[in-house]
C-alpha cells in the first residue's frame, strides 16, 4: 500500500475515517434517542413552532405580539442575543484596550488602577456583578414620571432609556444601498493606500476622503430622492413614553455587565501583548522621537495583535455564550424564550436543539471571522 508512504494521503484517509466513525456515532445516538422517546410515547416534532406563543417579551427588535408564532419568538430572542453579543463586543474591547494600555504604561498611579479592576471583576461571579448592577439601576434611577431628561429626546428611568429614532421613509433603501456599496469601496482604498506606500514610500491620505465619500453619498443619494429625515421623539403619556426607541433596564445592565467583567479579561490579553513586544522596538521609536502616543499606536499594537487575537477569540465566544444569564433578570434572549417556551409546549427536545444549533452557528461565525482577521494581521513568515 504505497499511498501509506504519501503524508498526505495518509492525512486524509486518516480524517476520513475519523469523520466516518463521528457520523456513525452520532447516527447510533440519535436512532436510540428516538427510539426511547417512542418506548414512552414522546415523537420528536417541530410542528408546534407555528403554534401561538402566547407571552410577551419586554423588548423586541421586530414586530411581536403574544398572538405570533413560537417561531417568531424564537427568532426575537436570537435578535436580542445578536444586538446585546455585538454591543458588549465593542464595549469589552473598548474597556479591555484602554486599561490594558495604561495597565502596561509607566504610570504608577494608572497601572495600579487598572490592576485593582482587573483583580476586582476577574474575580467576582458574572452573575453577582449583573445583580449588583441591576439592583443598583433600579434603585437609584427615577420612575418613569420622574425619567431624567437628558436633552435631545432622551430620557432615563428605572424601567428603560428612551432615545429618538429615525423614521423610514421612501428612498432610504437606495440610501442604503449607497452605503452598503461604499463599505467596500473604502476597504479596497485601504489595501491601494498601503500597496502605494510599500512601492513609492509615500502615504496617501484615508480618512479625509473616507469621510468626504461618505457625507457625499449620503447628500447626493438625500436630494436625489427627496429623503425627508424625520424623528420619532419619546413623548410621556400616562404611565409610560410612546414613540421613539427604548433599550430596557435589563439590557443595559446585561451591556455594562459583560462589558466591564470581559474587559476585564481582555485587558490582560492587551498587556500580555503589549509586553511581548521586544524592548529593542521602543528604544528604537524613542530614538526616532516619535511621542508616547505613537509608539502604542504605530509599534506597540500592531506588533501586540498577533498574540492578542488568538485568546481574544475565545473571550468573544464566552461572552456570547454568556449573555444567557440575562434570564436572571428577565431579559427575553434565546434562552428565556427557549425556557418559557419549554414550559408551555413540554417540547424540551426540540427547543434545546434549536437553541443549542443556533449557538453553535453563532460561534463558529465569530471563530471563522476571528480567523480571516488573524491571517490578515500575522507577519509572513515569522
Amino acid at each position: 500500500m504505497g499511498w501509506l508512504a504519501n503524508k498526505e494521503k495518509r492525512s486524509f484517509a486518516i480524517q476520513l475515517s475519523l469523520a466516518l466513525i463521528l457520523i456513525a456515532v452520532s447516527y447510533i445516538i440519535v436512532q436510540n434517542v428516538r427510539e426511547n422517546l417512542s418506548a414512552v410515547g414522546i415523537r420528536v416534532d417541530f410542528g408546534f413552532l407555528s403554534g401561538e406563543a402566547g407571552f410577551d417579551v419586554n423588548e423586541s427588535l421586530i414586530a411581536y405580539s403574544a398572538a405570533d408564532s413560537y417561531g417568531r419568538v424564537l427568532l426575537v430572542g436570537l435578535l436580542n442575543t445578536l444586538e446585546l453579543s455585538v454591543l458588549c463586543i465593542f464595549g469589552s474591547t473598548l474597556v479591555g484596550v484602554v486599561m490594558g494600555i495604561v495597565r502596561a504604561g509607566n504610570n504608577w498611579l494608572g497601572s495600579r488602577l487598572a490592576l485593582a479592576y482587573v483583580e476586582l471583576f476577574r474575580n467576582l461571579p458574572k452573575l453577582l456583578i449583573l445583580l449588583a448592577v441591576f439592583v443598583v439601576m433600579v434603585n437609584q434611577l427615577p420612575v418613569v414620571r420622574h425619567a431624567w431628561d437628558l436633552s435631545g429626546g432622551i430620557y432615563i428611568s428605572n424601567r428603560a432609556m428612551y432615545f429618538p429614532v429615525l423614521i423610514w421613509a421612501d428612498g432610504m433603501s437606495f440610501l442604503l444601498l449607497g452605503i452598503l456599496a461604499w463599505v467596500p469601496a473604502v476597504f479596497f482604498w485601504g489595501r491601494y493606500v498601503s500597496r502605494h506606500q510599500d512601492l513609492t514610500g509615500k502615504r496617501l491620505p484615508v480618512a479625509w476622503p473616507v469621510a468626504g465619500s461618505f457625507l457625499f453619498i449620503v447628500f447626493f443619494v438625500s436630494v436625489l430622492f427627496g429623503i425627508p429625515y424625520q424623528f420619532s421623539i419619546p413623548v410621556l403619556e400616562r404611565f409610560d413614553f410612546v414613540g421613539g426607541g427604548r433599550l430596557s433596564v435589563q439590557f443595559v445592565a446585561l451591556a455594562v455587565t459583560l462589558s466591564i467583567y470581559h474587559g476585564g479579561q481582555i485587558t490582560e490579553l492587551v498587556r500580555g501583548g503589549i509586553q511581548s513586544v521586544s524592548a529593542s522596538q521602543i528604544e528604537a521609536a524613542n530614538a526616532l522621537g516619535l511621542r508616547q502616543g505613537q509608539i502604542t499606536r504605530l509599534v506597540l499594537l500592531p506588533q501586540a495583535l498577533r498574540m492578542i487575537i488568538p485568546p481574544m477569540g475565545n473571550q468573544y465566544l464566552n461572552l456570547v455564550k454568556n449573555t444567557s444569564i440575562g434570564l436572571a433578570i428577565g431579559y427575553s434572549d434565546l434562552v428565556s424564550v427557549m425556557s418559557t417556551s419549554i414550559n408551555q409546549t413540554f417540547r424540551p427536545i426540540e427547543l434545546m436543539s434549536i437553541t443549542m444549533m443556533t449557538y453553535l452557528a453563532i460561534s463558529l461565525v465569530v471563530t471563522a471571522l476571528l480567523n480571516w482577521f488573524n491571517a490578515r494581521t500575522r507577519i509572513i513568515g515569522n
